[in-house]
């Protein structure tokens, strides 16, 4: 059964960690309650995960929403780099990335559309991948630096600087300009409808929305919305409110001691049964074993 890591033990408090690591054994299935970019470099290896086992290729990029898990398997001389951002961070400091298109679709859209368990595999040049590789090392170096000085004279661990953020986009940027399956026209702006509606949904996400009240409330026509929706995130509100409470669940589940039942109430999904399947296609496991395999 794969553990779970969690940022509240690799992150320090800030909403970046990041790592470069040469494999030569099997990295076990495991989860995380935080958002994972592993770019992947020279050497050979499997990836597996909840969709597929595939032999990995230098330049792709596996993105994982929270809660998504993942394993690499007979691997030789396999070079991967972690660059992973806190769940918090990208609903608050971090949610104004959703504003430019490529990183739209790299961290929200591409993961939740592409499969039902909120992973993807993209593929960029080879270059791009090693220039991303070396800016992750150099992450990590700023995070072994601030470690050593996480305790300052009045016993405060340091903010984390403006620094680990550049490095953060200057990952992104990198892995945007390198995709290698990029569209033919440029993404469009996010509508300010959509933009209304997410709002609407992570403040509470326990509401048992309508299709028709969302609409109503940025005043569009139900269709529409659906469509605006579909052409920035690919999902309908309903299956992107879905997507929301799973992740959300999935934190409740390691950070809190409630019962199963009421984190799927907490979340929106009041009957025990519905939320144990629903959770189950959007993540990959029942919430019982969710909670399990992170203790």
């Amino acid at each position: 059964m794969p553990t779970t890591l969690h940022e509240a033990e690799l992150f320090l408090g800030g909403p970046v960690w990041g790592g470069l690591h040469r494999l030569d054994a099997d990295v076990a299935p495991h989860a995380h309650d935080f958002l994972e970019i592993a770019v992947i470099g020279s050497g050979a290896g499997r990836h597996t995960s909840s969709q597929d086992v595939r032999r990995v290729r230098h330049g792709q990029v596996v993105v994982l929403r929270p809660g998504a898990w993942h394993a690499f398997q007979d691997c030789t001389d396999l070079v991967v780099a972690n660059c992973c951002v806190s769940a918090h961070g990208l609903s608050t400091d971090l949610s104004a990335l959703q504003q430019i298109p490529v990183l739209r679709d790299l961290l929200w859209t591409a993961p939740v559309a592409r499969g039902p368990h909120g992973l993807a595999v993209i593929q960029v040049a080879k270059e791009a991948a090693d220039d991303a590789i070396a800016e992750i090392a150099q992450l990590e170096r700023d995070l072994v630096r601030r470690t050593s000085k996480r305790r300052t004279g009045n016993g405060q661990t340091p903010r984390a600087g403006g620094r680990l953020l550049g490095r953060l986009v200057s990952v992104l940027g990198i892995l945007a300009d390198g995709l290698l399956d990029q569209p033919a026209t440029p993404a469009r702006p996010v509508h300010p409808a959509v933009t209304a509606t997410v709002a609407r949904l992570e403040a509470d996400l326990a509401e048992p929305w309508r299709l028709d009240d969302l609409a109503e409330a940025v005043n569009l026509d139900p269709a529409y919305l659906s469509r605006l929706f579909r052409r920035h995130t690919g999902l309908s509100p309903l299956g992107f409110l879905a997507r929301l409470r799973a992740e959300r669940a999935a934190t409740l589940l390691v950070h809190t001691t409630l019962p199963a039942a009421r984190v799927g109430a907490a979340v929106g999904w009041d009957d025990p049964t519905y939320f144990a399947r629903r959770f189950r296609s959007l993540v990959g496991s029942t919430p019982t074993e969710y909670r399990a395999r992170s203790q």
